[in-house]
């Protein structure tokens, strides 16, 4: 079930919020974790069966870290194989067997292929499974025991605003307010608003340069002139910022609705001037937990120079692979890999040094050419793009303005200013200037919902299209 969905804003959110609203307060975790595995399971009965299993092994692995003493650590890897096992099963085991019959029929001829078994990639597998290794980290790490309840340690893994595409939520993070959270109107009602904006922001906005993106990307590259292949992927750039910080946006006011609080997952990325600090501001969820679970431990910067390299290089390559089977997805984490160390190596200063112009205009030109390889998962496809881009081989007929008409640039300078922070600036300067003035708190609302409305009008016409994310 999509968030963007008439069936989810008119009938099972509704439904949802009356329920728990009337229910005590000791049986809303009850209702929450009701509700989530309906919402998991309208994607498909099979995959809220693996949910479940998944989530009862982990509360099995849970119990037996805090319970034990002689074999916490025993169990705390028994868990974290189970639960890689799992990812690798769904998500990587088709792309491991094409992989080792392409290396068999290359070294022999008689090579007899493996069959490729056809695996249904549960929604949202690489999320949950991530936030059950978080919590079984933080549990093995934790010096006192604490007690394990089973709707608990289940509510965090399955909670429906950030099941399916994220935020991962850390369970250090989020067990408090599980255990006891305070809700309020004020909660709800900046729940409400940062709802809407998020669903504006994937519908109107994600979903307008989603348009501009397959027009172009549809032809063949040679057909593509330079300014049509630059359009392209800046339009791509701000498709999938806008639509998994949209959906993010709508995971945090979901939560507010519910009376917690999820942290921010993004932070204006295309503002960096570096490619550091683009992933300190870029799917901020995903790079702390691998900074956290896997740099630091793997010792981080601590044991040498070249053994930060090296793990950095690691974190990387995991990071593309975590977000597809694909060697398109591992080239684009071991492209961010590369520059993040020839940054450390020393480039870094240069950037800061440098004209704030400068070292952004270089760090935008870094990470549209890795976009590239994101959106085409063919390489030699992706090389032709970015060739192109770059006005090698004959400049096609298919023009830039040939894509664009007034409502597809009005909706891209949107874009381009809700990605930086003028966004917050306009915001903040609106807020100061009739802050408990009566008209400005009915014009603030009025705009939400004609946000809302708009959105509404577009998702009924049948031209909206899934979250990005939804595949990784």
């Amino acid at each position: 079930m999509l968030f963007s969905s008439l069936v989810f804003l008119f009938f099972f959110l509704p439904a949802m919020l009356l329920t728990y609203y009337c229910t005590p307060k000791k049986g809303r975790n009850v209702v929450l974790l009701v509700f989530s595995i309906l919402f998991y399971a309208w994607g498909g009965v099979s995959y809220s069966a693996i949910l479940i299993l998944s989530m009862l092994f982990n509360f099995l692995f849970a119990r037996r870290i805090v319970g034990s003493v002689n074999r916490k650590k025993r169990w705390f890897i028994v868990g974290i194989v189970f639960n890689l096992l799992v990812l690798v099963t769904f998500k990587y085991l088709g792309f491991f067997i094409e992989n080792i019959n392409a290396l068999g029929w290359l070294f022999s001829k008689e090579f007899e292929p493996i069959e490729v078994i056809e695996i249904l990639l549960p929604l949202g597998i690489s999320f949950f499974t991530f936030q059950q290794m978080s919590m079984l980290w933080d549990l093995y790490r934790e010096p006192n025991g604490q007690r394990i309840r089973l709707v608990e340690t289940s509510l965090y893994i399955s909670f429906f605003p950030q099941l399916v595409a994220g935020p991962i939520v850390r369970y250090h993070d989020i067990i408090d307010q599980i255990k006891s959270r305070v809700e309020s109107i004020d909660l709800i009602n900046s729940g409400i608003q940062r709802f809407i904006i998020g669903l504006f922001k994937k519908i109107v906005v994600a979903n307008t340069c989603a348009i501009i993106v397959d027009g172009i990307m549809s032809n063949d590259t040679g057909a593509l002139s330079t300014s049509a292949a630059w359009l392209g992927i800046v339009a791509y750039a701000l498709q999938i910022y806008f639509d998994f910080s949209g959906y993010s946006d709508m995971a945090i006011g979901l939560g507010r609705m519910f009376g917690f609080r999820i942290l921010e997952n993004f932070n204006f990325p295309y503002i960096s001037r570096s490619i550091r600090d683009f992933w300190r501001r870029w799917h901020i969820s995903l790079s702390t937990w691998f900074r956290d679970y896997l740099y630091i431990p793997l010792g981080g910067n601590k044991n040498g120079v070249s053994k930060t390299y090296r793990n950095l290089f690691i974190v990387f390559l995991l990071t593309g692979f975590w977000h597809g089977a694909t060697w398109s997805f591992v080239f684009w984490g071991v492209f961010h890999g590369l520059f993040l160390i020839i940054e450390r190596l020393g480039f870094g200063k240069v950037l800061d040094r440098l004209p704030g112009i400068v070292s952004w205009a270089y760090t935008m030109l870094i990470v549209l050419i890795g976009w590239v390889f994101f959106r085409i998962e063919e390489f030699p496809d992706a090389l032709d793009y970015v060739a192109k881009m770059f006005g090698a081989g004959e400049e096609g007929q298919l023009m830039a303005i040939g894509f664009l008409d007034l409502e597809r640039i009005i909706i891209l300078i949107v874009a381009l200013i809700m990605s930086t922070p003028i966004w917050s600036l306009i915001k903040k300067a609106i807020g100061q200037g009739l802050p408990t003035s009566t008209g400005f708190v009915f014009g603030k609302n009025a705009v939400l919902i004609l946000f809302f409305l708009y959105s509404v009008v577009i998702i009924n016409s049948g031209s909206y299209n899934p979250f990005i994310y939804f595949r990784f």
